[in-house]
């Protein structure tokens, strides 16, 4: 594990309203260290059982032993393919084995995949209980840790199953990134870029010009991207908790994104390399449109390509993703709500794309016909 770093510069704190009551997202180095305090500030419960990964436990374990938890953590599988019902069931026979009760706080410790899979099961056993987030991948911490969406895919779908039930506090601190895979770590990237896209150019700009010491992990430069990521979400939840409205703009990239995913049986991408696909045809159909700038396009293509290559798509059936996105969540009444780019730091919502529109999108990226 590497020696931690020394850390000079105050945590960044974030909040974030939600309908059962704000709560904090603590992004800076040593946080993990301040756990247990960050906590008992928050007045949780005593009883703390810790959920993970192996992989993840194997790197961050010793980190957590002195937050007042259960000895032994719970494990379980982390991959997209784990994340399912199955998965879920074997979280709550563990909680009913070791007698969780109301007064237990669940912290999830891992990426996006144990987040969602352990916040859907804190959301439903014994009708819920608190959870604390602490991501351990890029993609977690400038996303999905954020917001209270919890879930589980369906085989014919991803995250078709699932609950808004918000944490009680995020922790992200870059220590854990350190021990990230090349490949995790640059599809955490590739979600920043959305950010990007929607809301804040300057984070295309700081990508683009600072690359090297992003993938060498240095502080200075990946923290700014997680808190301006974290800034961006925490106003858009805050104003619109369960996508009514404004939270649909970060699903940029998504629909086709987890449509990719859902094909390929969850085993082709990692999840933020699948949006990169979905940003690329998005931002397609708005220059065919009309209504995205053609320079946007170019600009994030050779941004994704700086950052390094994506998975190839050539043996993905367009037709086959274009039904997949037939059952996208994001489906309202029959009506799919597709989220284009305007402009640098802007997005407009689409009602009306087409069949054709989105199959041209997906042969444009490189899908086959």
């Amino acid at each position: 594990m590497p020696e931690h770093s020394a850390h000079t510069a105050a945590p960044t704190r974030i909040t974030v309203a939600a309908a059962a009551g704000p709560y904090p997202v603590i992004i800076g180095g040593d946080t993990i260290n301040s756990l247990g305090k960050e906590m008992d500030a928050a007045r949780l419960g005593q009883r703390r059982i810790l959920i993970s990964s192996p992989r993840v436990w194997e790197f961050h374990g010793p980190r957590f032993r002195t937050i007042g938890a259960d000895r032994t953590p719970i494990l379980v599988e982390d991959g997209e393919r784990y994340k399912n019902l199955n998965t879920v069931a074997r979280v709550l026979d563990a909680l009913v084995k070791v007698q969780a009760d109301r007064s237990t706080v669940i912290v999830a410790i891992g990426g996006g995949v144990i987040g969602d899979l352990v916040g859907f099961s804190a959301a439903t056993y014994l009708r819920g209980l608190p959870v604390v987030h602490v991501p351990t991948t890029l993609l977690a911490q400038v996303d999905s840790a954020i917001g209270g969406k919890t879930g589980v895919n369906h085989p014919l779908g991803k995250n078709l199953i699932g609950s808004f039930h918000a944490p009680s506090l995020v922790v992200a601190d870059p220590i854990v990134l350190e021990t990230l895979p090349r490949r995790e770590f640059r599809a955490g990237l590739y979600e920043v870029i959305k950010y990007g896209v929607i809301s804040d150019p300057t984070l295309l700009d700081r990508m683009r010009d600072s690359t090297t010491a992003i993938f060498a992990r240095e502080s200075d430069a990946i923290a700014p991207l997680v808190s301006a990521s974290c800034r961006i979400k925490a106003q858009v939840v805050s104003a619109d908790e369960r996508e009514s409205g404004l939270r649909r703009i970060l699903n940029f990239g998504h629909t086709v994104g987890h449509a990719l995913e859902a094909v390929t049986k969850y085993k082709q991408f990692r999840h933020g390399e699948a949006i990169g696909y979905g940003m690329l045809a998005a931002l397609a159909i708005g220059v065919a449109r009309g209504v995205t700038p053609k320079s946007l396009y170019q600009e994030v293509e050779a941004l994704i390509t700086q950052l390094g290559p994506l998975p190839p798509v050539a043996d993905i059936s367009a037709k086959e993703v274009y039904t997949a996105i037939g059952r996208d969540k994001k489906m309202v009444a029959g009506t799919l709500h597709f989220i284009a780019a305007a402009d640098r730091g802007k997005t407009v919502e689409l009602t009306d794309v087409s069949e054709k529109e989105i199959k041209a999108a997906l042969k444009k990226i490189g899908l086959r016909a």
